[in-house]
């Protein structure tokens, strides 16, 4: 049996100082009416840095562009009011002793007609497809393109001011920036397509704009994936050595933190090693990763489809995830589910009271605790 004290163990990444290696995953909740975080939003985040989570990372949270809302009651991260909601839970995280990231979101071509509050605004993406071969939006011009740049930029600028810690970028599950990413949905001839180098130039442009925006200290996380909600096998590289093509600029950039989205974390990324996806990007890129993907739970979830929809799962053995962390693997691990339905999961986990964690159940996402 392994010793769960490896999870507790402090760790500093730049001015970034957690004190444990626990991670909130993101999670989309679309209980924001008015696209603004309530109280309800705020006692949510403070219930769970009460609860011994080192880092939160927020729910995606839309950047100021007409075209990057793809939900209902999701929380905006730009306006007077929308701030003013994010620095209440800033505050009352800060209060418990957590640390607290915004996931800065843009959904792109998957946004359905209708949506609130511009019902008229269709998806935008690099070649208007949600799916590949299937143009249902708006191909983005330069000027798109830039003015969705200047948005994330602006996100994270307005993240340092109201005393985040840090932001994440969304890039990930087949949303705007992975559809850049992804040969599927990027048949641009232009600069921003082509090979994974030109496909790459949207995210890195991004990650720039955003570091220009802070500083040089401000930690910027990455959020991406291999999968995506379209399809569930698609691969963005196949070889440790695309890996570490595709990572390398991406960190030069100005990526400080890679967040590795797996659905299930124990699975090896590449034949020959047992390490995870979170494993390969350290060892190539040399920056801290976090693993995620069913951490503590029995079964892996179902993107997101409109309704903020996870599937249930009983509580799991954690002796592979912490085998890996005392290995270094990766340096840390983002709960999702688990702490949703149990908000003390730290707590729990470091008392070694396993026994007493309840399992994942749909109503669990738009309670309190």
């Amino acid at each position: 049996m392994s010793n769960n004290d490896t999870l507790f163990r402090p760790i500093t990444l730049g001015p970034l100082e957690l004190p444990n290696r626990i991670v909130m995953a993101p999670m989309t909740r679309a209980a924001s009416p008015g696209n603004v975080p309530n109280d309800m939003v705020v006692e949510y985040y403070r219930r769970r840095a009460a609860g011994g989570t080192g880092l939160i990372i927020t729910e995606g949270t839309c950047i100021n562009h007409k075209a990057a809302n793809g939900y209902p009651n999701v929380p905006f991260f730009y306006g007077e009011e929308a701030l003013a909601g994010w620095k209440k839970v800033v505050d009352a995280v800060h209060a418990e002793g957590g640390k607290i990231a915004p996931q800065l979101w843009h959904v792109g071509a998957i946004r359905r007609p209708g949506t609130e509050p511009d019902k008229d605004v269709p998806g935008y993406g690099p070649s208007g497809m949600a799916m590949p071969g299937k143009v249902t939006g708006q191909v983005m011009s330069k000027d798109d393109i830039q003015a969705v740049i200047d948005a994330f930029a602006q996100g994270a600028k307005d993240a340092q001011a109201i005393g985040m810690d840090a932001i994440e970028i969304h890039g990930a599950h087949g949303y705007l920036v992975d559809q850049f990413f992804w040969d599927g949905t990027n048949q641009r001839d232009d600069e921003y397509g082509g090979d994974l180098a030109g496909r790459s130039r949207f995210a890195i442009e991004i990650v720039k704009a955003c570091r220009a925006a802070v500083g040089p200290d401000f930690p910027i996380i990455l959020r991406w994936s291999q999968w995506k909600q379209q399809d569930y096998s698609a691969r963005l590289v196949e070889t440790p050595e695309q890996l570490e093509g595709f990572i390398k600029p991406l960190a030069d950039a100005g990526v400080d933190i890679f967040h590795c989205s797996t659905r299930r974390f124990w699975e090896p990324e590449f034949e020959g090693s047992d390490l995870n996806l979170a494993g390969w990007v350290k060892k190539l890129s040399g920056k801290p990763t976090i693993t995620v993907g069913s951490v503590s739970l029995n079964a892996d979830f179902l993107p997101n489809d409109g309704t903020a929809d996870f599937r249930e799962a009983e509580p799991a053995s954690l002796d592979n995830l912490i085998s890996r962390m005392e290995a270094d693997e990766f340096d840390l691990v983002a709960v999702g589910r688990a702490l949703i339905a149990n908000p003390d999961w730290p707590k729990v986990v470091r008392d070694s009271r396993l026994d007493d964690l309840v399992a994942y159940e749909k109503p669990m996402l738009m309670k309190l605790d």
